[in-house]
């Protein structure tokens, strides 16, 4: 059985998430792009500290994962939430980003790629974010695919998600993943999930129903030395979803502004789901925080689940 290695030392830990890495307590690593890139303010920074809150309440340590003044900060302070959350300078930082925020003292709101790496320094082996980035709709010109697929083939961390985000294309993506090497689960579905809907047409390569048993994978893929992350795919609450029907014309509306302005690489994403937001009346906001709300609260069934196996 691997062990989980030491903080690197470029880390800041929060003094409670050090305690529990070294008890072999549940950690769960949250990002903080979506706070500073992902909802409007106030509502990102009630969102950060409600799924803290559910982290908590479900037996885990929360630790949301951000660059504070050039240190890669794992788990922060309320202050720091809300600097993230209404400072609109902070950038969005993915892997490639690191090393200059770093260097240059600044401040940086991690994506679920560079999240990702973060926390498997930290020795974090689960992540719960709202939609994971991926081949973006006509990347066969563009390119445009993002280094979250990359981080998954190379960093062992799970990472419970409500799928691709709606916006991209999510066969595709699939299809890299499955190039790439990373196990694709459906949690309790055999469609998989795209963000704001439950289903995309698209069939999961596995489902698995139970905490227990994608922890149980996870576990038996990193003993094996595949360094390769888990995607869990988690749909939203059925309750909460916008059905394809009504959200696929929005997404299409979208798109075009953004293609009509311009908007590009970094950028792309959050001005879609910004204007996702307006087009939408808001409903598109309501069901980003509950879906993120219902990941936090399966994975950490599944971090505590993921302790059990050490």
């Amino acid at each position: 059985m691997t062990t989980p290695r030491p903080p690197h030392d470029a880390l800041a830990l929060a003094p409670e998430v050090r305690d529990a890495l070294a008890d072999g307590h549940p950690v769960v690593a949250l990002e903080s792009t979506i706070i500073s890139h992902g909802m409007p303010y106030p509502e990102n920074v009630g969102m950060a500290r409600t799924v803290e809150g559910l982290v908590r309440e479900g037996g885990a340590v929360p630790a949301t994962i951000a660059v504070i003044a050039g240190r890669p900060t794992v788990g922060l302070g309320d202050a720091e939430l809300e600097l993230l959350a209404s400072d609109g300078s902070v950038p969005k930082v993915s892997v490639r980003d690191l090393g200059r925020v770093v260097s240059t003292g600044s401040h940086g709101a991690t994506t679920v790629a560079s999240t990702m790496r973060i926390a498997g320094l930290a020795g974090i082996g689960l992540f719960v974010t709202g939609g994971l980035g991926g081949v973006h709709q006509g990347a066969e010109s563009s390119m445009d695919v993002s280094a979250d697929l990359t981080e998954l083939s190379r960093t062992p961390v799970a990472v419970v998600s409500a799928g691709v985000k709606s916006i991209l294309d999510i066969g595709r993506t699939l299809e890299v993943l499955e190039t790439l090497g990373v196990p694709v689960v459906g949690f309790g579905t055999d469609d998989f999930p795209s963000f704001f809907s439950r289903s995309s047409g698209v069939p999961v390569p596995m489902r698995l129903d139970t905490p227990e048993e994608v922890a149980a994978l996870a576990r038996a893929t990193w003993d094996l030395g595949l360094q390769s992350g888990v995607a869990v795919a988690n749909p939203v609450p059925a309750e909460a979803e916008m059905p394809r029907a009504d959200i696929d014309g929005v997404i299409a509306q979208a798109l075009a502004d953004a293609d009509r302005l311009g908007v590009r690489g970094k950028d792309i994403t959050p001005y879609l789901l910004g204007r996702i937001v307006e087009l939408s009346d808001g409903r598109s906001l309501r069901t980003n925080v509950a879906l993120v709300e219902h990941n936090a609260r399966v994975g950490t069934q599944i971090a505590v689940a993921l302790a059990a196996t050490r």
